[in-house]
């Protein structure tokens, strides 16, 4: 493409957004309205994918060790490396049987506990396996109930199935709230691509009959489009870069007790994956609306 043409698809373009001010601002209020839902729903998964990720992290799989093992050490570490090795282990923590009667001592005795002049848990080394997804537990699991010198292992069967149901609740849910939107963004700025061009169906005529091509006739709309998709997404993004920590000031103000429960993510960790999705889909938006719409509809 020769520059003059670059500038003159560039100028017809932005024309047209103004010829079709109605339509376009319909265009860019329906993408930004879209666009604005999904960033607030996507700030509202990260951090609940954040809250599921940092509870999964405080769940282990705890491995109780037979008794002639409790008493050999270099074996207690040989068990450990192999369990470490596993791919679905993010890192383990041993737990020796004094350790476990100390803490054992400070949460359930306290006092009492001098009444005691032996470990009665004297046989209860452990390691306290933590896992990069939970959703891998019952692999982990079966692997440890074949490891010679293992007595016991301990784990909440209940806890993986409701932390693994949770991530595929929001996977879901994500999916379709996303089609839905992107369905919508796409109808309405085809519309608008379709108005513009019964608009300009003669003047089109006119310079496909002077030797225009297709692509010099299609550049503009596209470019129209694809202008539409980026404000639509640009005005979205300033809303919630604007409005994301007021609301989470307010939010951690008014209920205190959320602050040593929830660890909510801040906004430039959000921005990292929300501005370029929210941009891509923005110009995906306009270019697929305009790409397909003009095929269709621009027959001169």
């Amino acid at each position: 493409m020769r520059i003059s043409s670059f500038f003159y698809t560039i100028k017809q373009g932005i024309k047209n957004i103004f010829r079709n001010a109605v339509f376009s601002l319909a265009s860019i209020a329906t993408i930004s309205s879209c666009l604005l839902l999904f960033g607030v729903f996507y700030a509202m998964i990260a951090n609940f994918q954040n809250i599921v990720k940092t509870a999964e992290e405080g769940v282990a799989v705890t491995v109780f060790f037979d008794e002639d093992v409790c008493a050999d050490d270099a074996r207690m570490k040989e068990i450990g490396d192999l369990i470490s090795a596993r791919p679905e282990v993010s890192k383990i923590v041993f737990v020796s049987a004094d350790q476990a009667w100390e803490e054992f001592k400070v949460e359930y005795l306290g006092e009492y506990a001098e009444g005691f002049t032996e470990n009665p848990l004297a046989g209860s080394a452990n390691y306290q396996i933590y896992l990069k997804d939970i959703s891998q537990q019952d692999n982990l699991v079966s692997y440890l109930k074949t490891v010679v010198g293992v007595r016991e292992v301990n784990y909440s069967q209940v806890t993986a199935d409701a932390l693994s149901g949770a991530n595929n609740m929001i996977s879901y849910v994500s999916i379709g709230i996303i089609g839905i939107l992107l369905a919508v963004s796409i109808f309405l700025i085809s519309n608008t691509v379709m108005i513009g061009i019964s608009i300009r169906k003669e003047e089109i005529g006119i310079m496909k009959y002077v030797g225009a091509t297709d692509f010099f006739v299609r550049a503009p709309f596209v470019v129209e489009c694809l202008i539409i998709g980026l404000i639509g997404a640009a005005i979205p993004l300033g809303i919630i870069n604007i409005g994301y920590d007021k609301l989470l000031a307010i939010v951690t103000e008014r209920f205190n007790v959320l602050n040593s429960i929830l660890r909510f993510l801040p906004i430039q960790t959000i921005n990292k994956t929300l501005i370029p999705i929210s941009l891509g889909i923005g110009a995906g938006i306009g270019l697929l609306g305009s790409i397909v719409t003009v095929r269709k509809h621009l027959k001169v």
